[in-house]
């Protein structure tokens, strides 16, 4: 149990911000995060509710972290223009 909650921790947040380093689309990590998740409960790896809320936690946590990334890579962006 502990090691799913450790994972459940760190996992999500940090597949959002590699797959949205990898699709330049927030979305499209979203969705892929998601679809592991669902994957990996569906299989029977989530253990119970609080993994399942630790796994939503870092996943807000997660966009969060690429939303306010992406913002200042834009304004870097715009500002070099």
């Amino acid at each position: 149990m502990g090691t799913k909650l450790l994972l459940a921790l760190f996992a999500p947040a940090l597949l959002v911000i590699l797959f949205t380093r990898v699709t330049f689309s927030r979305t499209i990590a979203m969705i892929l995060t998601i679809a592991l998740i669902a994957a990996s409960s569906y299989k029977g790896y989530v253990g119970s509710w609080i993994v399942i809320i630790v796994d939503a936690a870092s996943l807000t946590l997660g966009l969060w972290f690429v939303n306010k990334y992406m913002k200042q890579n834009n304004e870097k962006m715009r500002g070099v223009s």
